[in-house]
């Protein structure tokens, strides 16, 4: 009942009130996350001398790491995922992510190499747990689905545009000074988003709450369990870790990133081909199949060509682009705001043309916007 009162609510453009926390939430948590990923590469590539000193490694090394780390970002949705589902409920996952997450990027302002990466790591697990569930709870605040909940992920998503806009500027600005002002503004950003979730966690009705049908000792089990395996797992991570660190275990990062990625792809060939030819599918859905992971294989290429944004073309940006605008020189992370300005300034443009040419009977279906959305991603980098 509570939650039905709570989506009923429209006094938020039309919208439950619930969609007000979650919006600026999800604001203040891209906002750290955009404003940190523009920094990483160049931090960890910048000279260790000099007025604002940064990790001096070496390109390879650095995109290595900014490889794994996003990697991991986007992996560990997968287990943040079962721990709301099993464990938690949506909601507590998202608070008890965005607290990890703030923690990261407060570890990250300290300058020393070991908080560096004990930060990066905190925010790997952060964003695992956040980042998934958020979503959960949007679509939980309605329940009725329909065009209305469209809307409601439209406003959902221009929060998540508007904090990857402002990120990049904010926490260049101040890296401009001192790297570590700009990975401690991410952490402010974070903690901010913290405060608006639990200001408009009343609004949220039922939304997010843990629901399951398992008895309460089997969920007892399941989370002692989870915490064994967790602990254990992190153990392993800190003391491969200081290992590496220490040179008493030679592995080189670029040569784990590379593997890893192997590993990935044949993990991903494996799942399928088993799915297909073990899955006890007829003939129709093994051709389904076949377009899911044909759209999986462009959907992987298309992802791996925009998180150059925070590697490749940082770099680009600082190396090979004239910055001068007058008599200022403009940080070269303030480009990684360009993507989301876009977005912001073209999205309701594309949507009024969609529902023209839907009203026409000409709308192009979803596989030729996703091919449209590749071949811009393509004459992008020619262009380059």
């Amino acid at each position: 009942m509570q939650n039905s009162l709570a989506t009923e609510d429209t006094s938020f453009f039309g919208h439950p009130k619930g969609l007000a926390a979650l919006f600026f939430t999800e604001l203040w948590e891209r906002f750290s996350y955009y404003g940190m990923r523009a920094l990483l590469v160049l931090y960890m590539t910048a000279e260790t001398v000099g007025a604002n000193p940064g990790m001096g490694l070496g390109v390879a090394e650095a995109t290595a790491i900014y490889g794994l780390y996003t990697f991991f970002v986007y992996i560990l949705s997968l287990p943040g995922g079962w721990v709301a589902d099993n464990l938690w409920g949506q909601r507590k996952a998202v608070f008890i992510g965005g607290i990890i997450i703030a923690l990261g990027h407060f570890s990250m302002a300290i300058p020393s190499d070991a908080t560096f990466f004990a930060g990066l790591a905190l925010i790997v697990v952060g964003t695992g747990l956040l980042k998934p569930n958020v979503s959960t709870v949007v679509g939980d605040l309605y329940p009725e689905g329909g065009a209305r909940r469209d809307a409601g992920f439209s406003i959902f998503y221009m929060g998540i545009n508007i904090g990857g806009f402002a990120g990049p500027l904010l926490c260049g600005w101040l890296a401009e000074t001192h790297w570590h002002f700009g990975f401690g503004l991410a952490g402010i950003g974070m903690v901010l988003g913290l405060i608006f979730f639990k200001w408009g966690e009343s609004w949220m009705g039922t939304a997010g709450d843990f629901v399951t049908e398992d008895a309460p000792e089997t969920v007892a089990k399941r989370s002692r369990s989870f915490y064994v395996l967790a602990s254990v797992f992190a153990a392993g991570i800190i003391t491969l870790g200081s290992l590496i660190g220490t040179g008493a275990v030679n592995l080189e990062i670029t040569s784990i990133a590379a593997n890893l990625g192997v590993v990935a792809v044949l993990i991903t060939l494996g799942y399928f081909a088993y799915v297909t030819f073990f899955g006890g599918h007829n003939g129709e859905e093994k051709k389904r199949l076949g377009v899911i992971f044909w759209l999986f294989i462009l959907a992987a290429l298309f992802w791996s060509g925009f998180e150059q944004a925070g590697s490749s073309m940082n770099l680009f940006a600082r190396e090979l682009t004239d910055l001068s605008l007058g008599t200022f020189d403009v940080p070269p992370s303030w480009l990684q705001s360009v993507n989301s300005f876009f977005i912001i300034l073209l999205a309701p443009l594309f949507g009024i043309l969609w529902t023209t040419l839907d009203r026409m009977h000409a709308n192009p279906p979803i596989p030729v916007k996703f091919a449209m959305g590749l071949l811009g991603l393509a004459l992008g980098f020619f262009v380059l």
